[in-house]
């Protein structure tokens, strides 16, 4: 049995993959995933994108109102039209995002080996033995020996922007935890990731449900 190979009429290089050089070649098999946010909400940034390769664009609802998403809507839009470009749109919702609240919004210093309470009373004052934290059953989903990362983004516990944390008592609807690496957070909301635990939270939150304007 003999295999097939593909045979390209010339080396692929990215111009090719996106526009193909002559209407023989390949059609693009690649879609381009662009996040749309402040830097790149005008029309003119947009349809640059769009003429670069841009076939998708992600709506990240973790931060911004509906306002501003939907002008920024309007504007892909207006740049589609504009450049004959067509465009999916993806809808990132924050989903059931366990964090801890710092109202004050200074950074946390938080020291190896030292003890911290994860408390579910977001009326305490975030310090660096006490994070308030925006789920009340923290303390029924954690057992004495999980590990608890909390950060901006990385959750690996190695960055000074991150801490890995080890539960070592859970009292009342309190966890205390052991803290494995020495972090600075920095400020108003860190998520609060569980390793291997499942968190009894519905997929969609309320925050999410709103999200109808498109």
């Amino acid at each position: 049995m003999h295999s097939s190979h593909l045979l390209l009429e010339e080396p692929i290089r990215m111009a090719s993959i996106l526009e193909p050089s002559k209407p023989t070649f390949f059609p693009a098999m690649t879609r381009i995933v662009g996040t749309l946010g402040p830097k790149s909400q005008s029309v003119e940034t947009i349809s640059g994108c769009l003429k670069a390769g841009m076939s998708v664009a992600r709506f990240d609802f973790s931060w911004g109102d509906a306002q501003f998403h939907q002008e920024t809507l309007g504007n892909l839009k207006v740049a589609m039209k504009s450049t004959n470009k067509l465009c999916a749109v993806m809808l990132d919702t924050v989903g059931p995002e366990l964090q801890v609240v710092n109202k004050s919004e200074h950074p946390i210093s938080l020291q190896e080996d030292t003890l911290v309470v994860l408390t579910p009373d977001q009326d305490q004052e975030a310090t660096s033995n006490l994070l308030p934290v925006n789920f009340s059953g923290l303390a029924r989903a954690v057992k004495k020996g999980d590990t608890i990362f909390i950060g901006q983004y990385l959750f690996t516990g190695s960055e000074t922007t991150s801490v890995w944390l080890e539960v070592t008592e859970v009292n009342g609807e309190d966890v205390v935890c052991l803290i494995k690496n020495s972090a600075t957070l920095a400020g108003s909301l860190y998520t609060l990731n569980v390793s291997q635990i499942r968190i009894d939270l519905p997929t969609l939150t309320d925050k999410d449900k709103e999200v109808s304007f498109f």
